[in-house]
């Protein structure tokens, strides 16, 4: 029997007895314990940091979120550290789950009054409670079927007759036709991944719906052989207009056969896994909501490169990649995020802010703004950080503000502070 165990980002798991577990601390045993050590070592090697190894008994968690399944059938949910009272857990999810779906482009669809009774799922259980739904929608349409040349031998004559090969017959076999023709059938790259998706979600999922309507879709792709080559046929997903209504349910079978997450656990286990850095998470979900809140004509654009922080024997070096830059009639912003606590009453402490993204901005002001205009770092929004902090100021006419992100409501707030572009149902000061 599995095993659903929820924390929250930089929490601690220990295999020792825990008197009064919660988000922050829990206990696992031993082979779970062991094998995030093993996992941590991969991600290790490839400049990633899964947990913290403290001790011999205790480690603790980086800041991913997401799911982790262990081969021993232990499901480790991992939510974002936000907030702080009320059901932290559904909270945590709700947020969770409208980040990712945001920052991937997911499509999102009305929620009705059965999908809210199943809201407080965890994440994989809803991520492939949306899979089931869309191709449930898809299969009601109808799969796409196509044609297939078959070259065999058969008794009677179909098709074309290939004569060189029926010429060069034994005599004995001359009653034999070596015939080809063209079958149809659901063999395409896209009904490939479609099983190869359903099979993982077969396994994977405890919701008793989930299962039934996963086992009753996986009967009508019996005669789908199974992909060899996932990233292959990926490649090879149509978008013409006949394959339309597969779109919908595309993003969820990338997400599921871990092709499109930032960060994927690779190995010979591939259980339900899916992790999200936070931090790169929550720049792609700022930046999804700015998309939606900004003026006509304005455009954001993540992770620019263009400028370089100086030139050595007539090479540019240290590339300067700013989170977002939004422009709109020749005047531009550059942007930062933070996934971290300020406290906005921690005056001489500096709010919590770092020297070291000071310089990062400074830099980004001089090279891409040419010295003069303002720069902006986005920190969520939370009780001790609701508005803007003072300007500061670097030089006349060089500006950085440090403004919160409302996660829930998906804007900005910056008040009247920052001269940014937004429609005009936004100039509330929530933008």
């Amino acid at each position: 029997m599995s095993i659903t165990l929820t924390v929250r980002e930089y929490a601690r798991l220990t295999t020792s007895h825990v008197a009064h577990p919660d988000l922050d601390i829990a206990q696992v045993s031993p082979t779970v314990f062991d094998w995030l050590c093993d996992l941590n070592a991969s991600f290790s090697q490839a400049g990633a940091a899964l947990v913290q190894v403290q001790d011999r008994r205790w480690l603790k968690l980086d800041n991913y979120v997401g799911a982790l399944e262990s081969p021993c059938g232990t499901r480790i949910e991992i939510l974002p550290k936000h907030f702080e009272q009320g059901d932290c857990i559904q909270q945590s999810r709700t947020l969770l789950r409208r980040m990712i779906q945001a920052s991937l482009n997911l499509p999102a669809r009305e929620v009705g009054a059965a999908s809210l009774q199943r809201f407080d799922a965890p994440l994989t259980e809803w991520v492939m409670g949306r899979f089931l739904e869309a191709l449930d929608h898809l299969v009601k349409r109808g799969i796409r079927f196509d044609y297939h040349r078959v070259e065999e031998e058969q008794p009677y004559l179909r098709g074309q007759l290939n004569t060189v090969r029926q010429m060069r017959q034994a005599p004995s076999r001359r009653h034999q036709f070596q015939i080809s023709h063209d079958v149809f059938l659901p063999d395409r790259p896209e009904n490939r991944l479609l099983k190869a998706a359903l099979g993982i979600v077969c396994k994977a999922t405890q919701d008793p719906s989930n299962w039934r309507l996963a086992h009753e879709l996986r009967s009508l792709f019996h005669d789908v052989p199974v992909s060899r080559d996932i990233a292959q046929d990926l490649k090879q997903w149509q978008h013409d207009r006949l394959m339309a209504h597969y779109q919908p349910v595309k993003p969820w079978v990338e997400l599921i056969l871990q092709q499109q997450t930032p960060l994927a656990v690779a190995g010979e286990w591939r259980g339900m896994s899916l992790l999200f850095p936070m931090e790169r998470l929550f720049e792609n979900y700022v930046a999804a909501c700015l998309r939606e809140t900004l003026a006509s004509g304005a455009t954001v654009s993540a992770q620019v490169s263009g400028e370089h922080l100086c030139i050595h024997r007539d090479k540019q070096v240290f590339q300067l990649r700013p989170d977002l830059v939004v422009e709109h009639n020749g005047k531009r912003w550059v942007m930062d995020t933070k996934w971290k606590r300020l406290d906005s009453e921690m005056k001489g402490k500096h709010y919590g802010l770092g020297q070291a993204d000071f310089y990062q901005m400074f830099a980004y002001g001089h090279k891409y703004l040419g010295g003069e205009g303002d720069l902006v770092l986005i920190y969520p929004r939370r009780a001790r950080f609701q508005d803007a902090l003072p300007v500061f100021e670097y030089a006349p006419g060089m500006r950085l503000w440090v403004v919160p992100f409302d996660l829930e409501l998906g804007r900005l707030v910056c008040g009247d502070a920052v001269s940014l572009p937004f429609c005009s149902s936004h100039v509330d000061g929530s933008v």
